[in-house]
């Protein structure tokens, strides 16, 4: 049977992963793991992208992410026992999809006893834009689907190091600067779109998450989830006091 997020979250009860510290060392490998936009999973080992692997169906990451995330060590030649560092993206992101990434990372990080280092995931999208090698400008903003016609941003200055954010809001709302990352096309007519980064890279996200600010291992909602639960559920019995008093007297 496969399990769920909450089944994963359940597990770590009982087993938790070390306390989440800044990722150290050259040479080490790195698992990413990242499920804020797409489900998304890279390897890298000594500063070097060794697999990567995406599937772009964001309804399917219960589903996706424990093969992917074979897939990838298979395409590395490597195996779960060579990985020595867990990184994965907090979002902002969809509550369900973000969940599942996160919540798989920490009980990968808990079984096998390894660091778990946790990153705003528009952080990588910034550093993949700066580390391109492409002229950008002094300040800049990241924006990914937040969904309800909403972006989910941040701001940055030309080195990548974030100066505001995650927010979530409408287009409208977003500092008149160049815009990058998948809101860029989603809402062309509305921002700045600029050239740059498109798409979320998992392969960027375990190279660079050395150089990124620890961001604990709580994901990033910033707003409540799309499905709630239902309240309680309203009686259709109505009390009559003259229909009970009908029947009385006509016993």
């Amino acid at each position: 049977m496969a399990m769920t997020a909450a089944d994963t979250e359940q597990n770590l009860s009982t087993a938790e992963a070390p306390s989440a510290r800044q990722i150290a060392g050259t040479g080490q490998t790195v698992l990413g793991i990242d499920t804020s936009t797409e489900v998304c999973v890279g390897i890298a080992r000594a500063g070097v992208v060794l697999a990567t692997a995406i599937v772009a169906d964001r309804m399917q990451h219960v589903e996706q992410l424990t093969p992917l995330v074979r897939g990838a060590l298979g395409d590395a030649g490597l195996t779960l026992d060579e990985v020595e560092q867990v990184v994965v993206g907090l979002g902002p992101g969809p509550f369900t999809g973000l969940r599942v990434g996160v919540a798989t990372a920490r009980m990968l990080a808990s079984v096998r006893r390894l660091p778990l280092h946790g990153v705003c995931s528009l952080d990588v999208l910034a550093q993949q834009w700066v580390r391109a090698g492409a002229e950008v400008p002094a300040e800049f903003l990241v924006g990914t689907d937040a969904r309800r016609k909403e972006v989910y941003w941040a701001r940055y200055d030309a080195s990548g190091s974030r100066l505001e954010g995650p927010k979530v809001g409408v287009p409208e709302t977003l500092p008149d600067l160049p815009l990058v990352g998948p809101a860029a096309d989603l809402y062309s007519d509305r921002v700045r779109a600029s050239e740059g980064p498109r798409s979320f890279d998992p392969g960027v996200l375990a190279v660079v998450a050395a150089d990124l600010v620890d961001a604990g291992v709580e994901p990033l909602y910033l707003r409540r989830p799309d499905a709630a639960e239902p309240g309680r559920r309203k009686s259709v019995l109505v009390h009559r006091p003259w229909a009970a008093h009908r029947l009385g007297g006509a016993s």
